[in-house]
């Protein structure tokens, strides 16, 4: 008879197959294109992805206790570490290995049942072979040991007892729920994997679901019956039409009286006709509403039945710092609170690996000395509809110092800049990737990505995190996210002619001042909120629209006694506060976020689209880029930006731009028209040729990859014609390899822009510098 445990342990190995299929997908479509352009622009974002795959994997393996795909995930880490540095380089010969290993990696995650498998020990060697990294003596893990004793002949089980002893329930892993209990070998083809993605839901989260559905019967039959009085009013009309039109065939020429009759009888239908009308338009009114009720309800409802307690990710957290702190030596005290919270299942899996980073974080770094201490980890609904975690430990707290030090190590920072930097913002240097405090390297930490890795998925989620820390009181992280992820509030803007919607998540205020509240000070806009100085930056200028014709001025609205206001919206991110001056702040919406798609993944400061109920589509802001965006043009000296010398440059203008993508070629000719100047567009390069010779353009923008005639061809064509042979020509595209841009300065091309690389106030300062009448004749040659 199966126990209960024994169908949880069965349903945990299904739950990491699944995973794990995952991970191995994007590690060998990783490993096959760096093999194909192994140094080119992409090649360390591959290396940084598949180094976080083989992360994530070696987790999951560690929370059900496949010691032999952890042990081989370890090997895949130090390699993909060892490339990420530029310690080695592969050969031909080192990706078959790598390949090979992967494959054998691939063999043992399709076994199931908790029991790992022993063919992964050559695998792992060879690996390490590739690395050169480790002693020859030295190349087999503790694991690795434990599995060669249980796999020899004639070995005592009183060996294979103790060890099965010794290795208690372990950690969770990326999206899976573990502990640790060695069965009994079984054959894989008995063992079927749990049904996957399915919710355990209370009848009483039922109930309202049924009644809603009844309800919608109602608005069926109310809908059908609008129908009817609507195609009845249609039939009337139609009747009336033909009885007047016989009316006006019997009409004498000038019978005053038949005249006036008609006139009557006319009048006394328009007013039936009306009647009926109104009546229909007050029950349509009312279905609307009733509709509405039931819509938000219904979603309301579905949402409900989405929420589980937290309890289903933090039931193993306390077996899992029992045995990461025992596997490090120390006395770790766990305490929870808020368990029973519900939260969105999809928020839940998304939040298991970064609280298991945390986790594994405080354990290594925060309980150092004296080894015991108190980790508590607490959950909490605010607002009634976000999600405060806090994850306390009682260690030495964060050594600002290490921190600084690691990160100039590592290049995030200069020495400059940390010398002037407050203790809050080298705190914020812990989620850098690539910075970590640790000494050494082990299979907890020691590689500077869990917290990196922490803050990008809570990010993504559209929360925040923050850290507090004192020396020799311990750490707190704090995570603030939406308890559910559905329809988000946003407030409307309008700047430079555009309007945005920036979720209010992250909006402290909205607010209207008076033009005199606004102070400078080191040439940059400031205001005081609450008695703090709050920087100020404009939302078009840091989107990069640089505002070219000026708003009409508020002064035309009001009399001249009347003051001048200015819209200001407040947002935080972490320790950041920062004001964006907006030219209207229009309404607050109800909004269903749309992805871009994946032509339009990299547009800076954007995280998506809006319709809105006019059908009128409009961006979302994404705060987070934003603030670093705004971050970055405060750090720069006003005086110097582009913006001054803007509207110069662009007036009278005429671009060319030529791309056979509608999306990148409205993009950017969204971009030029914004930035003043006059924009034709073209399909192809045959087109352009056809318009250039046509009309008199200032510059032309092409992208290579098109139909017909590419980029290069047509930036070629042009040059041999006299007419044309001196317009700048700036190529944007997505090839980007070193033979690409040669071949377009080859050609004639005047700048070669790499979409991979794209910036739209990065473009319009080429473009710029192209048109300067001061410009010399040598290229921009912008890479």
């Amino acid at each position: 008879m199966i126990t209960k445990e024994e169908e949880f342990l069965k349903r945990l190995q299904a739950m990491f197959q699944v995973e794990a299929e995952e991970h191995m997908s994007v590690l060998s479509a990783g490993i096959i294109e760096l093999e194909k352009n192994p140094q080119n622009a992409k090649s360390m974002k591959l290396i940084e992805t598949m180094f976080r795959e083989a992360h994530s994997l070696k987790g999951a393996a560690r929370s059900v206790s496949r010691n032999d795909i952890e042990s081989m995930c370890q090997a895949l880490e130090s390699l993909f570490a060892d490339l990420k540095n530029k310690r080695i380089h592969f050969t031909a010969g080192q990706f078959d290995l790598v390949h090979q290993s992967l494959s054998s990696l691939s063999t043992m995650i399709s076994r199931t049942g908790t029991t790992p498998v022993h063919e992964g020990g050559d695998a792992i060697r060879t690996l390490r072979s590739i690395t050169k990294t480790i002693e020859p003596g030295a190349t087999i893990t503790k694991h690795d040991k434990a599995a060669k004793r249980r796999s020899k002949p004639g070995n005592g089980k009183a060996t294979d007892t103790k060890t099965r002893k010794k290795e208690p329930a372990r950690a969770i892993g990326h999206g899976v729920l573990s502990v640790k209990k060695e069965s009994a070998p079984t054959d894989a083809a008995d063992e079927k994997p749990a049904q996957r993605e399915t919710v355990r839901i209370q009848t009483s989260k039922l109930d309202p679901l049924f009644l809603q559905a009844e309800q919608m019967i109602q608005s069926k039959i109310a809908a059908v019956q609008r129908t009817v009085e609507l195609k009845n009013i249609g039939r009337f009309i139609g009747a009336w039409k033909s009885e007047l039109r016989k009316l006006e065939a019997r009409r004498p020429g000038d019978n005053e009286v038949q005249v006036k009759e008609i006139i009557h009888w006319t009048n006394e239908l328009l007013d039936e006709t009306e009647r009926s009308i109104l009546g229909v338009t007050d029950a349509v009114e009312g279905d609307q509403r009733s509709l509405g009720r039931m819509i938000d309800d219904h979603v309301e409802s579905m949402k409900n039945i989405l929420m589980l307690p937290v309890s289903t990710i933090s039931e193993v957290f306390p077996r899992l710092v029992r045995d990461l702190s025992r596997s490090e030596g120390k006395e770790v005290e766990f305490i929870a609170h808020g368990n029973e919270i519900e939260v969105d299942k999809r928020i839940l899996q998304e939040l298991k690996d970064p609280l298991i980073h945390l986790l594994r974080n405080c354990i290594d770094h925060g309980i150092e000395k004296p080894n015991h201490g108190t980790i508590t980890l607490s959950f909490e609904a605010i607002d009634g509809r976000n999600l405060e975690i806090r994850l306390s430990d009682t260690g030495a707290g964060i050594d600002v110092a290490k921190v600084i030090a690691a990160a100039v190590k590592a290049g995030v920072v200069s020495k400059e800049s940390a010398a002037t930097m407050s203790r809050q913002e080298a705190m914020d240097l812990i989620f850098k990737s690539g910075i970590s405090t640790s000494s050494a390297i082990s299979d907890i930490s020691g590689r500077g990505l869990g917290l990196a890795i922490v803050r990008e998925k809570v990010e993504s989620l559209g929360g925040k995190v923050f850290v507090e820390s004192q020396p020799d009181h311990g750490t707190t992280f704090r995570l603030v996210l939406p308890l559910a992820l559905s329809t988000v509030h946003g407030v409307l803007v309008k700047t430079a002619g555009h309007s945005f919607i920036i979720p209010t998540g992250n909006v402290e205020r909205a607010l209207r001042v008076k033009s005199e509240e606004i102070s400078t000070v080191e040439q940059r806009e400031m205001i005081s909120i609450d008695q703090e100085l709050v920087w100020i930056v404009k939302l078009g200028d840091v989107l990069g629209f640089h505002q070219r014709v000026k708003a009409p001025p508020l002064e035309k609205e009001v009399s001249p006694l009347s003051p001048h206001f200015i819209h200001i919206v407040v947002l935080t991110q972490g320790s950041n506060r920062i004001g964006f001056r907006v030219d209207e702040i229009l309404d607050e919406h109800q909004i269903l976020v749309k992805s871009l798609g994946r032509q339009l993944q990299k547009v800076r400061n954007i995280s998506g689209a809006a319709v809105l109920g006019s059908g009128k589509v409009v961006p979302v802001i994404h705060v987070s880029d934003l603030m670093k965006s705004a971050m970055g043009s405060l750090a720069m000296n006003t005086t110097t930006t582009t913006t001054t010398e803007g509207p110069a440059e662009a007036k009278g203008h005429k671009v060319l731009v030529t791309d056979d993508s509608v999306t990148s070629r409205t993009l950017l000719q969204n971009i030029l028209e914004i930035a003043g100047y006059d924009v034709i567009t073209a399909v192809d390069g045959v087109d352009a040729v056809t318009k250039a010779r046509a009309g008199e353009f200032d510059l032309i923008v092409s992208d290579v990859d098109m139909p017909r005639m590419n980029g290069f061809e047509l930036t070629a064509k042009l040059r041999k014609d006299r007419k044309l042979s001196e317009v700048p020509v700036v190529l944007v595209t997505s090839l980007e390899s070193t033979e690409d841009r040669e071949h377009g300065m080859d050609v004639g091309a005047n700048a070669y822009i790499a979409k991979s690389d794209f910036d739209q106030s990065g473009l319009l300062e080429v473009i710029a510098k192209l048109l300067s009448p001061n410009r010399r004749s040598a290229d921009v040659n912008q890479t």
